[in-house]
């Protein structure tokens, strides 16, 4: 068996650490692949150091048919014989590439389609029924597919992987102290919440819970690590303005892009996150595998990572009340909560891994192919 991974661009995001942790652990013991872009990106070099062949084919212009003759070129020269695409677009290039050669077409679908223009929409539409097997991040995503797009019939060709995570990553040792970097007094509590402030993300309701716990007069600072979106400000600007209004600048800090997220992590005292519509929660459960109390919002997927909230400390959705009386409850039993955390890391991180996801792949593929012999 051997694999042709599809990516756009190269770049930095969920998609890409995934499939390059995804390799790396591939490289190591499973089954020889191949790695196929069409951009370059700021990953391009970690991308090489897998180890896995990496191929740039590039789409030269806007009619460029030529691109899948040498796309099925490619494929036919390294005896492809399964191609994996992260993109409805990679998927439907591939499906045309691969047309009367046996090989067989999966996509992994990491998102919603809201917002898509009526080209991708029409796109998903023609491709989600003609590749060999779809793969989902979440059940929930899956269940909306399939209901979106009419899949009830195709039920055997949608399966879930879920994302896994190589913790090793918040493992390593790192001396550095985010309280004496940010000023913030050894004494009180220190939250933390991870994510870009991007569409799907609601920080503001985490603004909110600041607010009522400065009005109670108890002691708690709140890191965000997230970018500001250049295409949609208004998210970051809106949690801005309400922190300034209310006069929190001392207690909540903005710390923009980190690449030492798995340093900051273990130090926070607990972990707070909302979202209106994420497909899985990868900052979610990174906390949850450090061993860190977590809150966050009852979305289904939420839910269904948490094990109903089992693992976590579910609110509801934009309902402030119900947040700031879990974490009232929190505050009050610390021990507990914390002792409860440490199991769930270990729950979290074998669920979660990276070498889970690699086995469910490996699982999904021979199962694919054993179909077809």
């Amino acid at each position: 068996m051997k694999v042709a991974y599809m990516l756009g661009a190269l770049d930095q995001g969920g998609t890409e650490t995934l499939l390059l942790d995804t390799l790396r652990q591939i490289k190591t013991k499973a089954f020889p692949c191949i790695l196929v872009h069409r951009k370059p990106g700021t990953l391009f070099t970690a991308f090489e150091q897998t180890g896995v062949p990496v191929k740039h084919q590039p789409i030269r212009h806007l009619f460029d048919v030529g691109y899948l003759v040498r796309l099925r070129r490619l494929y036919q020269i390294e005896d492809i014989q399964l191609v994996h695409a992260h993109l409805p677009l990679d998927a439907f290039l591939a499906y045309w590439a691969c047309l009367g050669t046996g090989i067989k077409i999966v996509l992994t679908i990491h998102g919603y389609d809201f917002g898509y223009s009526l080209f991708a929409l029409s796109l998903v539409r023609f491709i989600i029924t003609r590749t060999d097997l779809n793969l989902y991040v979440s059940k929930h995503l899956k269940n909306y597919y399939v209901q979106a797009y009419s899949l009830v019939t195709r039920q055997e060709k949608q399966q879930i992987a879920y994302n896994g995570i190589d913790f090793s990553k918040l493992d390593k040792p790192d001396n550095m102290v985010i309280r004496q970097e940010l000023g913030i007094p050894l004494k009180g509590l220190l939250l933390g919440s991870v994510g870009n402030f991007v569409r799907g993300r609601d920080q503001l309701t985490i603004c909110r819970l600041l607010a009522e716990l400065q009005k109670r007069q108890l002691d708690v600072h709140l890191i965000f690590v997230g970018a500001r979106s250049k295409s949609a400000p208004s998210y970051y600007d809106q949690c801005v303005s309400f922190c300034r209004t209310h006069n929190l600048q001392e207690r909540v800090h903005f710390l923009g892009s980190r690449t030492d997220v798995p340093a900051i992590l273990p130090q926070l005292d607990a972990f707070v996150y909302a979202s209106d519509h994420d497909t899985f929660g990868i900052a979610v459960v990174e906390a949850m595998a450090v061993g860190l109390p977590v809150f966050v919002n009852d979305w289904a997927v939420m839910q269904e990572i948490t094990e109903n909230g089992k693992r976590a400390i579910l609110y509801k959705t934009k309902d402030i009340e119900s947040l700031v009386v879990e974490f009232l409850h929190f505050v009050q039993e610390q021990t507990v909560y914390k002792e409860q955390a440490a199991h769930n890391a270990v729950w979290a991180r074998s669920t979660f891994s990276i070498q889970q996801h690699v086995q469910v792949l490996q699982e999904q593929y021979r199962k694919l192919l054993k179909l077809y012999v």
